[in-house]
Formats: C-alpha cells, structure tokens, sequence
C-alpha cells in the first residue's frame, strides 16, 4: 500500500515504549513520643503544629502526658493539635514507630515491641555493647538523626543544635561576666567611650560562626583560630565583615587570651576535642574572665574543663569561670524542640508519601546514612568499629 493512503505515518509505526503509571501506594504512620527522662533533658522531638501537620496527613500521634511541659507546651496544645496523650508509658513505647530526643535506656528498650522503628540520637560515645545487644534482640530498625545526611551532605540536626549552642555561648558568657561576684562586671555592648569585650573563638565551624555572628552584633571584638584556613574563608564570607582569624599558633593564642574577656572552645576531633589551651596559659588570663568550653561533650579544648551541669555550671579555677556544661540546647529547650521538630517533620511526611521507612530508605542516601540498625541487624561500620560487633552493609539488604 502506498504511504500517502496508510492511515499510520511512518513514526507511528516504529514499535514504540509502553508507559505504566505507577502509584506510589501512601502509609499511614503511627508514632509514639515517649516523656525525656534523661538528665536534665527538657527538649521534646514534636511541637503540636508539627503534630498537626501530620494528623492532617492522616498519620496518628501518641504522645505520654507531660512530654512537652519542659519546653513549655502543654498536653492540651498537644490534643488540640490531634494527638492521643496518654499516662501510660508502656503504650507509647508500643507504638510502631517511637520518637525520642536521647536514646532509648535498657530500660525503656524492654518496653518495645520487635520489629519497631526508632528515631533518636544515637551519642556513640555515651552507648555500651549491651545497648546495641538489647536492640538486636527486639529485632529493631533504628535511625540516629545527627547522621542524617541533606541534599547538600550536611547534617542538618548537628548543625542545628551547633547554632543554637554557638548563640548560647555567647549569651551565656554575658551573663556570666555581668555577674560582680565572680565576673568582671562588664557588659556585652558597644557602648559610646568604653573599650569593647574581647573574644577569642577556637573553631571555625558552626558553633564558632553563630558565636562570632552573636558577639559581633553585640559589638565586641572578636578574634577566631582554627587551623583550617577554608574554615576561616567561609566564616569570614558568611559574616560578610572582615575579622581577626589565626592559625592556632602557641604565641598567638596566649597573646590572645591574656587580652580577653571571654573565650569559646568550639573545636572537635575524630575521638576527642584537642587540648588548645594548657593549664599555664589560663593561669596568664584576666581574673574574672570567662571560658565557654562548647566542646566539653568530647573531652574538652581546655587542660582545665571539667564537666558540670544545668544545676552546677560554673567553677573557678585560676580565677577564671569555667562553664563546661555538655548539653547547652537543653538549656532552651523551647527553641531546641522547634529546632528538631523542623528536621523530624520533613522526613516523615516523606517517609509517609513514600509507603513506609523502607521505601524512603531506597531513594534517600542521606536518610540511609542515618540508618544503624536494619531489622536487628547492625549496619553502622564506626559503630561496629567501636564496639568490636559485626555489621552488614545496608546496601546488600535493601534493593
């Protein structure tokens, strides 16, 4: 038949691909928020709008009594916003899916029911073989949220709670150098005819950046160290002003810290914080100056940190106030809950739109980074490093 009377034109007959639409059938999510019971652990990992947002998406929240009280919302806010509040602990850690702030203790493990989803903190450092061991035996699918990975590989809730604890050093330090007994007396502020406060900031990183960002807009002088002179071109770059940085270099450094009012210790290592600043160069400090140590959590950039708390935070030694508290969120923990709540509630708004925990753990490298436990099986290579256990790569276990 000639072409011109085919009632198909050329293109139409080449065998063509046949298209399917797939639906992506949505899960219904069942979470359970536990009351903190860690020391001095006030946070709470929901706010109600978040809670809301998810009951609006057909999703059911269990949440124990007074969970939120600590960061200042209620029950009733909780119940207005859709959730169940209940007394009962034993059923809130029931639940399919539990959120918590800190990890889960031995304790609270024995209430969980096999093959539940856990979000929390991991703090590596603060976990026993027997806590990895109590999680295999109930067959569990955990997630350490500070391992979360964005889409630009940062770690949003590290760097969240480092903004926050970068800010709150800074305010911190004011209050503690107003105080006349053991402080100076002196305020943060650039007040007409009178000499500014001097900081002196070891780290470059998040918290170093929100402290010099907080102590700049309070008019003090600021002078930051680091060795990594790329942190310090990106800190100088997000200021958007040009301030004194430094190598770490002995001389410096104790030139520095004679002249200074306040000092932040923000720098981290692979198993510890380096030790900076030597017992002799706080003895060359100022009486009554003040020393921030943010890096307390991993032993500490100052010879003479020792760990306090939110009840306790300060002591003197060599005339200098120490504050070396290790969980300076907590001490907002208002802030800090609307800080967490807005990297919890993304993620499991997608995991909902995506069929459940597994199928969001296909497609999301960063949300698969957070991932140590898979089913009872440990998949975290540092963490089997660290607590000499075996592990399996999660890649060979989800396709």
């Amino acid at each position: 038949m000639p072409e011109s009377l085919s009632p198909f034109t050329k293109q139409q007959l080449i065998p063509q691909e046949e298209k399917l639409e797939v639906f992506k059938k949505k899960g219904d999510l069942f979470i359970g928020i536990p009351k903190e019971t860690a020391f001095q652990e006030k946070r709470v990992c929901l706010t109600p709008d978040a809670v809301y947002a998810l009951v609006s998406n057909g999703h059911r929240v269990l949440i124990e009594a007074g969970a939120g009280e600590n960061a200042n919302f209620s029950d009733r806010d909780y119940s207005e916003a859709g959730a169940e509040v209940t007394n009962d602990t034993a059923k809130v850690f029931s639940c399919p899916m539990i959120l918590k702030v800190e990890p889960p203790s031995l304790e609270q493990i024995k209430l969980i029911n096999p093959q539940t989803i856990i979000i929390s903190a991991l703090q590596i450092k603060t976990q026993s073989k027997k806590y990895f061991e109590a999680l295999a035996a109930k067959r569990v699918t955990a997630l350490a949220f500070e391992f979360i990975r964005d889409d630009d590989g940062n770690y949003p809730a590290v760097r969240s709670l480092s903004e926050i604890a970068g800010t709150a050093s800074v305010l911190i330090a004011a209050e503690l150098l107003s105080d006349t007994k053991n402080g100076n007396g002196l305020m943060f502020g650039n007040i007409s005819g009178v000499p500014p406060i001097q900081v002196v900031i070891l780290g470059g990183g998040t918290v170093g950046e929100f402290a010099s960002r907080s102590a700049l807009g309070l008019g003090a002088n600021v002078k930051v160290f680091d060795n990594s002179l790329t942190k310090l071109r990106r800190l100088q770059a997000h200021l958007g002003r040009p301030i004194f940085t430094s190598t770490i270099q002995p001389k410096n450094l104790t030139k520095a810290l004679k002249r200074c009012d306040v000092v932040i210790g923000a720098v981290r290592g692979a198993n510890r914080s380096p030790i900076l600043v030597t017992d002799q160069m706080v003895q060359s400090m100022k009486k009554g100056s003040i020393i921030i140590d943010v890096s307390i959590d991993m032993g500490g950039c100052f010879e003479t940190s020792e760990v306090t708390n939110h009840d306790k935070p300060t002591f003197l030694r060599h005339d200098v106030v120490h504050y070396c508290v290790p969980n300076i969120p907590a001490r907002y923990p208002r802030t800090s809950s609307i800080s967490i709540s807005n990297i919890f509630t993304p993620y499991l708004l997608k995991i909902g739109e995506d069929g459940g925990l597994e199928n969001s753990l296909r497609f999301d490298r960063g949300l698969k980074n957070g991932l140590y436990f898979y089913h009872g099986i440990l998949t975290s290579k540092s963490v089997a490093d660290w607590f000499d256990l075996d592990c399996s790569d999660i890649n060979l276990l989800i396709f």
